[in-house]
């Protein structure tokens, strides 16, 4: 797969992600990794550096969003991701069983997975429920990609899907978006 983008994912495949997920040895956890890749946009280095400091408010229950400080970030490009609801229950539910510690996607030994081990974690996910041509970049591609076919109902623009994916150039981010033959014919249906 070397020069090519990894694959976007399409509803279906999430759920079948998720449900791969549920029948695995750390089903929260690795619930709470797909969502992570699939509705927040986090690279596999981002899963694995949060903590939960970035995810719980004041009180310490589940924030409403992801501060994904800095040092967690690819290049330092820190960001604040509004949380979806789907990943803010998975976190909850991971939060009430998890042990302590202070990564929120850790090992069976409790210590932090490391940025490889979610790579792999992803292939062999994939491989299971038969999906080619997917990376754990799969998921973040086909969050900015959504995120950007979306952002005109939110009354948003481009750049606000940039700056959820933390991206430095624009360019970078319309890279990540795959095209639509279908939209693309009902836009020129539509001049």
């Amino acid at each position: 797969m070397a020069g090519r983008q990894a694959k976007t994912l399409s509803a279906a495949d999430v759920s079948d992600l998720l449900v791969f997920a549920s029948c695995t040895r750390n089903p929260l956890r690795n619930r709470v990794i797909v969502l992570l890749s699939a509705k927040a946009g986090l690279r596999a280095n981002e899963i694995a550096n949060l903590t939960w400091d970035m995810v719980l408010g004041a009180t310490g229950e589940i924030s409403g969003l992801i501060e994904l400080h800095d040092r967690a970030a690819k290049r330092g490009s820190g960001r604040l991701i509004p949380m979806h609801p789907d990943l803010h229950s998975a976190l909850a539910d991971l939060r009430r069983v998890a042990a302590h510690s202070k990564y929120v996607a850790t090992s069976e030994r409790r210590a932090a997975m490391t940025p490889s081990s979610i790579v792999v974690w992803f292939n062999r996910a994939f491989r299971s429920v038969g999906l080619k041509g997917c990376s754990s970049h799969s998921g973040r591609r086909t969050f900015v990609t959504r995120a950007a076919r979306l952002v005109h109902k939110a009354g948003g623009s481009l750049r606000d899907v940039q700056l959820l994916a933390g991206h430095r150039s624009i360019q970078t981010t319309q890279r990540y978006i795959d095209g639509d033959s279908d939209a693309q014919r009902k836009l020129v249906g539509l001049i």
